[in-house]
């Protein structure tokens, strides 16, 4: 009797398709759950903003049917609410800057007018760009004689406030080489500390309100590709950053 062959069976080689279907249907699920991560609703996040900000104020929590559900599961401690510096903006503090922007322009008003003196609102607060041609020497850290009037003016208002300052120092991106300075880097922390030291020591301002940065010529307001723009750039910048957050 004959005996029949048998038959020898051949390895597939689509086995992998099956790894890659998973993988696939896993990747579609992870971003599926993103997109809908992403697309929070903006009324309950506002909803969240205000009842926060109720408690801030009032020391009160707020209702949970007015809490978006995400969060309606965790526990609320009023006092601990109270107790805590609230990163909402204030509109105290933005009155008192619009207050204080008034003042600076009227006190300011022919050193502006001179093109010496700049005024703006920026993401950090109010801004008093102290221009290079109005208030130093070139390549110098000293203020000039004509310019401490003025000075002398914007340390005051801003002592009477108590407002917490970082002095940021800017300079063109032409290299500086002098027997004082070697870099921009060194001439614009100069400058910044200079300032910081003579409203310490001359106007009494609480070292602690303060901040110096030199930041050389990375951080321009014009282009250095003019003497105009260069001229903008030169500066040094009072930046108010809002008042003193309470003592914990």
């Amino acid at each position: 009797m004959k005996h029949r062959k048998k038959l020898t069976p051949h390895p597939s080689h689509d086995r992998w398709l099956v790894s890659y279907a998973d993988f696939i249907t896993l990747l579609f699920a992870f971003f599926v759950v993103l997109y809908s991560v992403a697309q929070v609703d903006r009324k309950k996040i506002t909803e969240l903003a205000v009842a926060i900000q109720a408690a801030f104020e009032h020391g009160e929590a707020p209702p949970a049917s007015n809490l978006p559900i995400i969060i309606r599961t965790l526990p609320i401690d009023p006092a601990k609410l109270a107790s805590q510096p609230s990163s909402l903006p204030n509109s105290q503090d933005g009155e008192d800057m619009t207050a204080l922007r008034k003042d600076l322009e009227q006190t300011l008003a022919q050193e502006i007018s001179r093109g010496e003196v700049a005024i703006r609102s920026s993401s950090q607060g109010l801004v008093i760009s102290l221009k290079e041609v109005g208030f130093f020497e070139s390549g110098s850290v000293g203020i000039k004689t004509n310019s401490q009037s003025a000075f002398s003016r914007i340390a005051v208002l801003l002592r009477q406030r108590q407002y917490r300052v970082r002095i940021e120092g800017h300079t063109d991106d032409l290299p500086i080489h002098n027997p004082e300075f070697n870099s921009n880097w060194e001439l614009s922390t100069a400058r910044a500390t200079e300032v910081v030291r003579r409203l310490i020591t001359q106007y009494q301002y609480a070292p602690e309100l303060l901040s110096a940065a030199g930041y050389a010529q990375y951080h321009p307001i014009a282009s250095n590709d003019t003497e105009q723009g260069r001229a903008l750039n030169r500066r040094v910048d009072v930046v108010i950053l809002g008042k003193q957050p309470p003592t914990r």
